[in-house]
């Protein structure tokens, strides 16, 4: 018995929808995974998204492709656990707070440790809760009972029996070593923290007298003139002969009058400046190896807030860019500075706060990465991990071939604290799990702990298998561990993933995942990245309220392919909600026609288009499921829109209103469309997950059949190779070519789209096959009368009087007598002609005017002679249509 039901609204609200369905998805429970023994599961760990404000676009980026995933192999009937979770953020974290205590005042010193840390646990707790909510809003259908943080006791333990057992392996150690130093975070860099980048700058050529030889100078050429003050020698190259009378005698350092020996060192290159060089090794990396090979001294001359120090002799106090200025000017003024020449050099900058970074000898933690490394390359070699794009796996290498020991300790306050306690009566180091109460070499009380932390990535490092419990033998890490995907952005391979999959491997013997997937950046519209100093950072908070977040994920996930950035702009927002606007419509159209009918499929499928949707569907699930394998996300929601948009709602459903109009019966197309659309919104709902399922939920309430509470746990749609049907798409589309031309003819002769105008079709072997869709073209190209005939001689009419469309095997005439009127048209025609040819005219007398050509900017000129041979093509077609009418 037929029943009243509610139909779907007739305009589409994301904001009536989108609260009522994930919470709907919460309360039961359909993001959490059972275990099952019998299946293998597809795990995802979120990349933990730094508290230090609000989701951004590329963390909304990340969760769109995460979810997309998840909500493709839970369909798939695979036990999906997407772990959710966020990092406590280090430096980043840090600063957030430092500069809400600046705005009081304050700094953290002020308040002190604890007080410090009360305050970074709020901002926490708050903007931890605030993330979490933004992802729900996003639709991320991730297991929220297992979310984690970086400083959760799990994750502690798990940080602590790390850099235990790695301790005690010899692969962390203390030693002195030149750090990046950023003076603004007061904290030491790991390599990966500097950005390097290209900065005009100068060369200055300085000369340093020889020993006991008044006269007599040796010129070196520096960047940094300021740490002179801290060179212990000058080296020259070996082979290099101009120098070789010098080498073993001494130099005297301008302004402080420290002897400095001359040495030889194949590390300097000839062709740099005069070929002679400063060592510096307490202020440069390269020198700082050369030293230890030569057994020199290393002089520090800077404070930790980049001011001179007490080894700067009279500078001490200044700046650090205050004293390069005044040690050049007591250069100049002893006629030590030999000249000064432009040089473009590469200088290291904070990666967070973009503060110039000083090199620095300095005591810290460092991890021995090369026997870390050696696994983690043999896994991506021999294909135990996969990164795609490929091409990023030669990058992985590369780096992972040259990494250099990693630098962990952090001089901050807000993370893991380093277990190190030192024993202040007889100098034992202790590491330990547990907090220590006594010296555990002499027993003494007199104990401190490091007061360092260890570097963000140590414990992001974990992430995988900390999250599951690691180092308890659980549940969660026997059966997720390894992991399915890692889904990052390309730009912390090396910052994150790496270190994942060393630390992985080191604490598990496993790899952390099988596949990497990276993702690009998003670029705003012109192709810039996107930051707040170019004021063109977009917030998706706010694109979700305006468009809504179905609109925000397929724009975000078309045109995005793996390894590559992709660009954003109004324009695609806008698309996308248009996309959302017209499948709501197609919905609304099929679910009116469901209500008051009994709904059963029949039988067989006796029209062309019913075969050749069905056939079209098939194809597009055969495509999207080989796709989706392949992590190409993005191209396959590009060939779902492509189906929705133009075969089914542009044809199949035009199609079948003309049907619906004279068949309600047995042959109607309704239960087809219904099918059609039912399995679409399947194939559709891992990227737009609110909308599928209000629509799909409209059309289960009508089937009258067995169908799951929702379509989050419906089965993914499966191909069915038999539907192909190579025949029936031909002709359907030789019929879409046929009303293409036709609709494309009737634009460009300007016919009133109300106006139905005389055709015929030559059609040759295809009579036949185009005679049954007669009624289709009449109304879908607007012709009547309509004649199909097999050869040109049956058609009563010279092909001069008409407009002749050849397409694919068939030609369409229609005849000019009848589209427009005649002499109105001549005339509009004529008035138009003569407008474009006064407008050729006025731009040939200002392309041959040499002032304007000479003086105007050459885009300008460009776009006049654009403009030029756009008019003269333009007048060509209006004289051809003229000719046309006689």
């Amino acid at each position: 018995m037929a029943r009243e039901q509610k139909g779907i609204p007739k305009s589409y609200d994301p904001k009536q929808i989108e609260g009522k369905w994930y919470q709907f998805w919460m309360e039961r429970g359909y993001f959490t995974p059972k275990i099952d023994h019998q299946k293998q599961p597809f795990v995802i760990i979120m990349p933990p998204p730094n508290v230090t404000g609000e989701l951004h676009l590329g963390t909304a980026l990340t969760a769109i492709i995460e979810d997309t995933m998840a909500r493709w192999h839970r369909m798939k009937g695979d036990p999906t656990l997407w772990l959710p979770g966020s990092d406590h953020a280090g430096i980043s974290g840090q600063m957030v707070v430092e500069q809400l205590l600046a705005k009081e005042n304050l700094t953290r010193h002020d308040i002190g440790r604890e007080k410090f840390l009360e305050q970074m646990w709020q901002w926490m707790d708050k903007y931890k809760g605030i993330i979490a909510e933004q992802h729900k809003k996003l639709g991320a259908s991730c297991d929220w009972t297992r979310e984690r943080f970086t400083m959760d006791p799990g994750p502690i333990k798990a940080v602590r029996t790390t850099f235990v057992n790695l301790y005690n392996k010899g692969l962390i150690y203390r030693g002195e070593r030149i750090i990046n130093w950023c003076p603004r975070c007061a904290t030491a860099l790991s390599d990966l923290e500097v950005d390097h980048e290209e900065v005009e700058s100068h060369l200055y050529y300085v000369r340093y007298r020889l020993e006991k030889e008044k006269d007599q100078f040796i010129t070196v050429a520096t960047t940094r003139p300021e740490t002179i003050l801290g060179d212990t020698a000058v080296a020259v190259n070996p082979e290099d002969e101009r120098y070789k009378d010098l080498v073993g005698k001494k130099a005297v350092l301008p302004v402080i009058g420290r002897k400095i020996p001359i040495i030889a060192d194949e590390a300097v290159d000839l062709a740099f400046g005069t070929g002679a060089v400063k060592i510096t090794p307490g202020h440069d990396p390269v020198d700082f190896e050369v030293a230890q090979r030569q057994n020199l001294p290393s002089i520090n001359i800077l404070n930790l807030d980049a001011t001179m120090n007490e080894n700067a002799g009279p500078y001490k106090g200044q700046d650090r860019f205050a004293c390069r200025q005044a040690l050049l000017a007591d250069l100049e003024k002893d006629g030590l500075l030999v000249k000064i020449d432009p040089y473009v050099h590469s200088v290291g900058h904070c990666h967070r706060c973009r503060t110039i970074v000083e090199p620095l000898v300095s005591k810290q933690w460092f991890v021995k990465i090369a026997p870390l490394a050696k696994p983690a390359i043999d896994v991506v070699v021999d294909g135990r991990i996969k990164i795609i794009p490929e091409r990023f796996t030669k990058v992985y290498l590369n780096w992972m071939e040259n990494i250099r020991d990693w630098c962990i300790s952090r001089q901050l306050w807000w993370g893991h604290r380093i277990p190190v306690w030192y024993c202040g009566d007889c100098d034992e180091v202790i590491v330990a799990m547990e907090d220590p109460k006594s010296c555990s070499k002499c027993n003494s009380k007199n104990i401190t702990q490091d007061t360092d932390v260890l570097d963000t990535w140590f414990s992001s490092g974990l992430w995988p298998h900390s999250t599951l419990g690691w180092p308890e033998q659980t549940e969660d890490l026997k059966y997720f561990y390894p992991t399915s995907v890692m889904e990052t952005a390309y730009d912390i391979l090396f910052f994150w993933v790496a270190r994942m999959i060393m630390m992985g491997l080191e604490n598990t013997g496993e790899v952390p995942f099988r596949t990497v997937y990276l993702h690009g950046l998003i670029r705003d519209e012109k192709g810039e990245k996107m930051s707040k100093s170019r004021g063109n950072v977009v917030d998706p908070v706010g694109i979700m309220e305006k468009y809504g977040t179905d609109a925000l994920r397929f724009a975000l996930c078309t045109g995005n392919s793996p390894g590559n950035d992709m660009k954003l702009s109004p324009q695609k927002l806008e698309g996308s909600r248009n996309f959302a606007n017209k499948l709501w419509n197609a919905a609304r159209f099929v679910v009116s026609n469901m209500d008051n009918v009994e709904m059963k499929i029949q039988p067989g499928v006796p029209t062309t288009e019913d075969r050749w949707i069905l056939s079209r569907l098939n194809r597009l699930v055969a495509e999207v499921t080989e796709l989706n394998e392949g992590f190409q996300f993005g191209e396959a929601l590009r060939r779902i829109y492509d189906f929705l948009w133009t075969e089914y709602c542009d044809w199949y459903i035009e199609i079948a209103k003309i049907r619906l109009r004279h068949n309600q019966g047995p042959d109607s197309p309704l239960p087809l469309l219904v099918q059609v659309m039912e399995i679409s919104l399947r194939l559709l709902h891992p990227f737009m997950p609110f909308i599928t399922e209000e629509l799909w939920q409209s059309l289960r309430e009508r089937q009258r059949e067995g169908k799951p509470d929702s379509i989050m746990i419906a089965p993914y749609p499966a191909a069915d190779t038999g539907a192909f049907d190579a025949d029936a798409e031909r002709e359907m589309e030789s019929v879409f070519e046929i009303v293409r031309s036709i609709r494309n003819a009737r634009v460009e002769s300007g016919v009133d789209p109300a106006k139905f105008i005389r055709a015929f079709i030559i059609a040759g072997e295809s009579k036949l096959g185009l005679e049954a869709h007669v009624e289709v073209i009449h109304t879908l190209a607007r012709v009547h009368p309509l004649e199909i005939v097999s050869t040109a001689e049956k058609m009563k009419l010279k092909r001069d009087q008409a407009k002749i469309l050849v397409l694919k095997g068939v030609e369409v005439i229609l005849p000019l007598e009848g589209m427009v009127d005649a002499e109105a048209e001549k005339s509009r025609l004529s008035k138009e002609i003569e407008a474009s040819r006064t407008e050729i005219e006025r731009i040939e007398r200002l392309l041959q005017d040499e002032a304007f050509t000479a003086k105007a900017p050459a885009a300008v000129v460009n776009k006049e002679r654009q403009k030029l041979s756009d008019g003269k093509a333009k007048l060509a077609k209006l004289n051809e249509r003229l000719a046309q009418l006689g």
